[in-house]
């Protein structure tokens, strides 16, 4: 059975990727940064204490390993860390490493649209480790995921209040994932072989209609104003004009996102309205 890393366990995506390879009997090392992680698996063959952005940290990190898993990439900054440091350097990092000790497979989770948006500065890094990825000689898989269940709190935050804001008409389609759907999605496409693919997941749903579950989860009446789309590209505008990328980065390629389709190939079984239900409930009962 195959000996697989997992960087990037402790995320969201992480831990259900920790999950199904040991559902399917692979031995699984997860790298973490701190001791008291440890606490957040309940079956892990192995750790790894390390910082992907601390080369030294991760010497020996991928001895003896089989395939590599990468999730690595911040969506909303923090502890100084900028995305070239995280997205391409840590990854960057960790692919040396595979290289060294001769690994088989390398994963890499982008994001949808990735290799089309560059000019943002989180697909700026992700896409530059993705080059070098692919010029690297491993065989690798890269999956540009649509939005993940987790990222789609943002409708369910705002509707709490009994209203939703949306740029434009509302009528841009996506289909997010739910992280178990796609760590399953991840396992069979390495096993498989495919290099490279977009993943989202059941219910291609347009705006209008994240907007209308998530007021339903809270048992709202359906409110949902629509902005004109040159607020948007104002607010993007300011934020690159007044503010640093490590403020603006995530907002940008949230905005961005909005402004047209992202629909990618249809997997899974987990459904956004199930999911806005089940944490509209947790949210009350806290």
């Amino acid at each position: 059975m195959k000996r697989v890393l997992v960087a990037g366990a402790t995320g969201y995506l992480g831990r259900y990727l920790v999950k199904e390879l040991k559902n399917r009997g692979f031995w699984v090392r997860a790298l973490i940064r701190k001791e008291d992680q440890k606490d957040k698996f309940k079956s892990v063959d192995d750790f790894f204490m390390g910082e992907v952005t601390r080369l030294e940290s991760i010497q020996g990190v991928t001895k003896d390993i089989d395939w590599v898993f990468s999730t690595i990439g911040i969506t909303r900054q923090k502890d100084g860390m900028t995305y070239m440091d995280v997205d391409y350097q840590g990854n960057s990092n960790l692919l040396n490493e595979a290289l060294k000790e001769k690994v088989e497979t390398f994963l890499y989770i982008s994001a949808i649209n990735g290799d089309k948006l560059r000019y943002l500065k989180i697909f700026e890094a992700k896409e530059r480790f993705v080059d070098e990825l692919k010029d690297s000689g491993i065989n690798y898989c890269v999956l540009r995921p649509n939005g993940f269940f987790s990222d789609m709190k943002d409708f369910l935050n705002m509707a709490k209040g009994g209203r939703v804001y949306l740029f434009g008409d509302g009528k841009f389609k996506l289909n997010p994932i739910h992280g178990e759907d796609l760590a399953k999605v991840c396992v069979d496409n390495v096993a498989g072989g495919v290099k490279e693919e977009t993943v989202g997941g059941v219910d291609i749903l347009q705006q209008n209609d994240l907007a209308e579950l998530a007021l339903k989860a809270w048992e709202k009446p359906v409110k949902i104003t629509h902005l004109p789309d040159w607020t948007r590209r104002l607010t993007i505008w300011l934020l690159r004009t007044f503010t640093s990328s490590k403020t603006y980065g995530p907002i940008e390629f949230f905005l961005t996102a909005m402004s047209f389709d992202n629909i990618a190939n249809q997997y899974g079984t987990n459904r956004i309205e199930d999911f806005f239900k089940l944490e509209a409930k947790k949210m009350k009962n806290k």
